[in-house]
């Protein structure tokens, strides 16, 4: 499950300065993980997590349809989306972003990522065929969620045999969600992009919906945690506020648009707070570095407050800046909070990632102290981060299930963790998943390729221990932010 975002970091770790002076400034790696395989199995995994009734080519086999009567306590069509973890909940503010990172990647690197477009088109529209859903089905309410969490954690079974209350959530103008509108106008408005010259109409639609929910954001201020409490918290909650999400959602508005309305805007919100993270919850540094490229490609001084604010938070990434406030484990993993820890190093690498890809453009530099940074610098600390969830690391353990020799058999996951209904058609009940299949040591009997695990703690140890979710379990968002930096890569390396 999601977890609570600070700004603080965790207890530094110690790391030796010598060891990353090589790792960022030019010590050549001997070898590489196979990126095109990686790339294709992250993609892959978004099927796993498909709710609805599913497609004649689904690859994931083991997995069967699933909530097809959701939304129908609201008498409204809510079916599709993704279930976000191990869990069979359609949280949509993790949904969001991971469909707004999924499409920033596709922009970013899609001519990089060969066939696997296509499947990751397939994966952001499974997502926002269902946003769609969720922004017009009723007017004046954006539906932000299905299924009771609480209920829903208490049960260890199939999202197939699913006989928990399915609770429809959502916000209105007398129950604001601007966190939760800003990031779906966010996605939809990333998505409009994709799909700008593959499927015009379409396109078209996501950002007419995009428009209308961004609106809905801004007009009506409040957080969706205040409105929903416990259908949302702990699980969700909004901790950073919604300032963020309306900067993030107005950046892609103004990307998507050119509309002058949308920059006025996010240059007026406030959001200047500084920042060493970036997640699901807290966007500054991601709607940062969107803005920075206007400034960076295209020489628009009007940027240059973003481009600085940018670079604060990439002072604040690198292990030897005078600024840096994060932590490295001593086999080089960035660590940043003790739950589900990749899900920062996956987002975090793909702004690395992209804002060297932004910098090359001009061969622009900028320092940290006394520290020069190059593109250069910033790719080769991203490669690193890619590298050790790959294998790269001191137990030799790829953190993607599915991909290399030795990688997590016993992953925290309902459908994967419960024999298939291919191989066991009877239901089972909610309580009756537990003993057979959470508690034990075997492995899963179904395999989530591509699915990438909440990771090592911070002595680079992992127990591979189904009980232990906060390493254990995968979660949409870890992947979406991943396929950029892979796509790039993939395009980079030969396998």
């Amino acid at each position: 499950m999601g977890k609570r975002v600070t700004s603080s970091s965790s207890p530094c770790i110690s790391f030796l300065f010598f060891f990353f002076s090589l790792v960022l400034f030019g010590c050549p790696s001997l070898g590489h993980p196979n990126y095109k395989d990686a790339l294709a199995k992250s993609i892959l995994f978004f099927q796993g997590q498909r709710s609805g009734r599913l497609p004649t080519g689904q690859q994931i086999t083991w997995r069967s349809n699933s909530g097809l009567s959701d939304g129908s306590l609201a008498h409204v069509d809510l079916t599709g989306g993704y279930y976000d973890a191990g869990d069979n909940v359609k949280f949509n503010f993790p949904m969001t972003y991971t469909t707004t990172m999924l499409s920033w990647g596709t922009l970013e690197y899609g001519k990089r990522m060969g066939p696997e477009i296509q499947n990751a088109r397939a994966a952001i529209r499974w997502a926002t065929d269902y946003f769609i859903k969720c922004a017009t089905a009723t007017p004046n309410t954006l539906y932000v969620g299905v299924g009771d969490p609480t209920t829903d954690h208490k049960c260890w079974e199939r999202p197939e045999d699913m006989d928990t209350a399915r609770t429809v959530y959502s916000v209105s103008a007398s129950k604001p969600g601007s966190d939760v509108a800003g990031e779906t106008a966010a996605a939809l408005a990333a998505a409009s992009m994709v799909f700008r010259k593959v499927d015009p109409k379409y396109s078209r639609l996501l950002l007419a919906t995009a428009k209308k929910v961004m609106q809905f954001a801004m007009q009506y201020r409040g957080a969706y945690s205040d409105s929903l409490g416990s259908a949302v918290c702990p699980f969700y909650c909004s901790y950073s506020g919604y300032k963020d999400e309306l900067l993030w959602g107005a950046a892609w508005l103004w990307r998507a648009t050119n509309d002058a309305s949308y920059l006025n805007f996010l240059q007026t919100l406030g959001a200047n707070d500084a920042t060493d993270i970036f997640s699901w919850d807290n966007k500054l540094a991601g709607a940062r570095v969107l803005l920075a490229r206007r400034s960076l490609v295209d020489n628009d001084k009007r940027f240059e407050s973003f481009k600085q604010q940018a670079e604060d938070f990439m002072c604040r990434i690198i292990p030897n800046s005078p600024s840096s406030s994060t932590s490295y484990t001593q086999g080089g993993l960035m660590f940043k909070l003790a739950e589900s820890n990749l899900q920062y190093v996956t987002s975090i690498t793909f702004l690395l990632s992209t804002y060297a890809k932004y910098m090359t453009t001009s061969k622009y530099t900028f320092n940290c102290g006394n520290v020069r940074v190059s593109s250069s610098t910033l790719r080769n600390l991203a490669k690193q981060q890619v590298d050790y969830i790959l294998g790269e690391n001191p137990l030799k353990m790829s953190y993607m299930v599915g991909f290399g020799a030795n990688f997590p058999k016993r992953i925290h996951h309902r459908g994967s963790s419960i024999p298939s209904k291919a191989s066991h058609p009877q239901a089972f009940g909610c309580d009756n998943g537990f003993q057979s299949f959470f508690y034990t040591s075997n492995p899963n009997p179904n395999t989530l390729t591509g699915a990438i695990v909440g990771g090592p703690n911070q002595n680079d140890g992992f127990p591979d221990d189904r009980t232990d979710y906060s390493h254990s379990e995968p979660a949409t968002y870890i992947n979406a932010a991943i396929v950029g930096p892979l796509a790039y890569l993939a395009g980079s390396y030969s396998s």
